[in-house]
């Protein structure tokens, strides 16, 4: 035990697993572990892989190395897609891709748009017709109003002519 206000340093505490400890399962190494270990662990399974050969206990489905929990439990995640590296050659150029129900709406949304605007210019569309004889009678209007302002020139200058005589 130290004495006094700083603690001693952990060097002395440490403890390391066996080979042992490593097959069995019981070693508290950390996940991140050097390049000897590794070569160590995949010698290891190169041996359990011949063991069950030798024994014709073949399982094809248990490839991959599973992480964590998941040799325990085995789920079916439809949310789980593993990524498919392709190489440019592997490319099937004549495949099409399906679109998602988003990108399928957003274009449908487009299309709509621009065939309502199209019915727009050409005035088939209710909103276009009202507009239409809006601007009719606003015409109608103006043309009523500047007749209107001839007239009463026309008669101001007639006022003029009438004053001078």
């Amino acid at each position: 035990m130290g004495r006094g206000k700083f603690k001693s340093k952990p060097t002395g505490h440490r403890q390391f697993s066996t080979p042992e400890d490593l097959l069995a399962g019981t070693s508290t190494r950390p996940r991140t572990f050097s390049k000897k270990e590794a070569e160590y662990d995949e010698v290891e399974e190169e041996i359990v892989e011949s063991s069950e050969e030798e024994s014709g206990d073949e399982s094809e489905g248990q490839d991959e190395k599973k992480k964590g929990i998941q040799g325990i439990i085995e789920i079916e995640n439809p949310n789980l897609v593993k990524p498919k590296t392709l190489k440019a050659r592997d490319i099937d150029i004549g495949k099409t891709t399906e679109l998602s129900r988003r990108e399928r709406e957003e274009i449908e949304k487009q299309r709509a748009r621009e065939r309502y605007m199209r019915l727009q210019e050409q005035g088939k569309t209710e909103e276009a017709r009202k507009d239409l004889e809006r601007l009719a009678l606003i015409r109608e209007q103006r043309a009523e109003a500047a007749k209107k302002r001839e007239e009463e020139r026309a008669a101001k200058e007639q006022k003029k002519v009438a004053a001078r005589k």
